[in-house]
């Protein structure tokens, strides 16, 4: 929510009277009447409204119990309501797309819906178009109705996502003087109000599921996973268990009882065979998982205030066993995904023979890690640091030795390597490579030597279906009495969209800094997301220009804790700029 940016100078309700007679009759309009109001009038045409309707809005309201918006607003209005000046003002809540939730005062009698298409230009259609404040004032609307109306409205923001939830319209009397509606305060309070009890209300909900879940996963070895589209928490049982399919076919039988309707491919789970009509609240469903997933899940729904947030999922092996999960070979290390178990069965492979090995990958890949999995008690070099030991007797009478960063190597440690593995070609040495600017003849001649009995490891954006596995593995053992790290599904995003140019190496620094550095409880928010992971990354090439400009709102973010109001009040420019600007930087 933020506040209307100063408007130029409007013409007077005199001439805005005259100019849409004028509109109406099919003539001319004047230069002094802003495109932007003979726009909306246009629209409103375009649309086949008529201006002299005495019924605008025939459309149903929406059902109540569905909206949770409603849910959270209406304590909030109730409050406000009697504060309301004389005269018959209004007070009015829309949803997203613009159907009235709640109202009282003069627009609690009839009206339903305030989109263009049905009643013209009105200041809740214009805040939920611009993502801002917006006034409009007698003539300005199409409708004979409003001609002695004016009203501000305010655009309600979901605080997590920033996604647009509806408006708060304040309405009175005509206004014939200067300045802002003398309503904006209330509605800016009332949208800042209902925000808030949003935020609370989501907060509490993740309590309750997190609740639910361990319940229900009480049981060692209990296969049980909790869901609410945002947040998810799955057991070690049951992560062994589910594939990626098994867990969207969750997903949307979650979302399918937050709406009220029957998973597909449901049953009730005490009755196979019975169809049932409506899902009750509390009522568990078997859901059938898609085949090749070896298990399928009883779906009971988390109620919450009155309504469905999620649900929790037990799962159950079909046939004689459950599958097992993808073979792993003898490495302890992180990762199922394809690429990272070819990569790492080679190695294993090729480590079964005392005889040099090269592990080639970018920056951070794990190559070292996995070279000590390979080799138990190797003596360890780095390339970086100096000159090769006097270690090379060691290697020739049968100690493995690990060579790190080996296209740091000095010229002459390359040389004696090259002379050593042409009389001693079977001696256990390992290497890791890290590409960059062309190797000279030296050390071309030691990569094609090892060229055979070389391993490329993915990069991390290469394997993106190992990182949940990853960040679970990197994250520090919590202190006793204190719950562990865990995410929700947008922060989960924003890690899967990062290209991650430092890798593993890069994703443990982020995770054990939130592990040791959070001063909150809960899953992790993408707002808690250093401010490149959090954005994302810019999807075309920025100018040089826009690359001071991304990283100044991309520090003014972190500085006022990813609230982007704070943000782009701090900046001098409207949250809808902000917003247009970060969209920019994606392309």
């Amino acid at each position: 929510m933020t506040t209307a940016e100063h408007p130029p100078a409007r013409p007077t309700l005199a001439s805005l009277r005259r100019a849409r007679t004028l509109f109406l009759t099919g003539r001319q309009l004047p230069d002094e009447i802003p495109e932007d109001i003979a726009a909306a009038w246009r629209r409103a045409r375009f649309f086949g409204v008529r201006h002299d309707v005495t019924d605008p809005s025939p459309a149903s309201r929406v059902r109540s119990s569905a909206s949770p918006l409603l849910a959270a607003a209406r304590p909030v209005l109730e409050r406000i309501a009697p504060t309301l000046s004389t005269g018959r003002p209004a007070l009015v809540l829309t949803d997203e797309r613009l159907r009235i939730l709640w109202a009282t005062g003069l627009a609690s009698d009839g009206l339903r819906d305030l989109s263009e298409h049905l009643v013209g230009h009105n200041s809740a259609a214009l805040a939920l178009r611009t993502g801002r404040r917006a006034e409009v004032h007698g003539p300005e609307h199409f409708l004979d109705l409003w001609q002695d109306v004016s009203a501000v409205s305010v655009p309600l923001r979901a605080p997590e996502t920033g996604r647009m939830l509806g408006t708060v319209t304040v309405a009175s009397a005509l206004r014939t003087g200067c300045g802002p509606h003398p309503g904006a305060p209330l509605a800016e309070a009332a949208a800042i109000a209902v925000e808030t009890e949003l935020l609370s209300r989501s907060r509490s909900a993740e309590r309750v599921l997190l609740d639910a879940y361990l319940r229900a996963a009480g049981q060692p070895g209990s296969a049980v996973v909790a869901l609410d589209g945002r947040n998810r928490f799955v057991s070690e049982a049951a992560e062994r268990l589910l594939s990626p399919e098994g867990l969207e076919a969750l997903e949307r039988g979650t979302l399918a009882l937050r709406l009220g309707t029957e998973p597909e491919a449901a049953h009730p789970a005490d009755e196979p065979t019975a169809p049932a009509p409506a899902p009750a609240a509390s009522a568990s469903h078997h859901l059938r998982l898609p085949d090749g997933t070896g298990c399928d899940a009883v779906l009971t729904p988390v109620p919450h205030l009155g309504s469905v947030i999620g649900a929790v999922a037990v799962l159950e092996p079909v046939g004689h066993a459950a599958p097992a999960p993808a073979a792993r070979t003898d490495v302890g290390l992180a990762g199922h995904s394809v690429p990272w178990r070819h990569a790492v069965a080679r190695a294993v492979e090729l480590a079964r023979f005392p005889e040099p090995l090269l592990l080639v990958g970018e920056r951070g890949t794990g190559k070292t890690s996995l070279a000590r999995e390979l080799v138990a008690n190797p003596r360890t070099f780095d390339a970086a640091e100096g000159e090769l030991p006097a270690c090379l007797d060691e290697l020739v009478s049968g100690r493995p030795l690990l060579i790190r960063h080996a296209e740091r190597l000095a010229p002459q440690d390359t040389a004696t390597l090259n002379s050593l593995l042409d009389t001693h070609p079977g001696v256990p040495l390992l290497a890791t490579y890290t590409p960059g600017a062309s190797p000279g003849p030296c050390l071309q001649r030691l990569l094609d030597t090892l060229g055979a009995r070389t391993v490329t490891l993915p990069s991390l954006r290469e394997r993106l279906d190992d990182l949940r596995e990853l960040a679970a593995a990197l994250t520090p053992h919590p202190a006793p009495g204190q719950p562990p790290l865990t995410w929700t599904l947008d922060a989960l995003r924003a890690l899967e969209e990062h290209p991650w140019p430092g890798n593993v190496t890069e994703l443990a620094h982020l995770v054990r800094a939130l592990a040791e550095n959070r001063r909150v409880t809960g899953p992790v928010r993408r707002a808690e997301l250093p401010d490149p992971v959090r954005e994302g990354p810019a999807t075309r090439p920025l100018s040089p220009m826009e690359h001071a400009e991304r990283a100044t709102i991309l520090e003014t973010l972190r500085l006022h804790g990813g609230n982007k109001a704070r943000t782009a009040a701090a900046l001098g420019i409207a949250r809808a700029t902000l917003y247009r600007k970060l969209r920019g930087y994606r392309g």
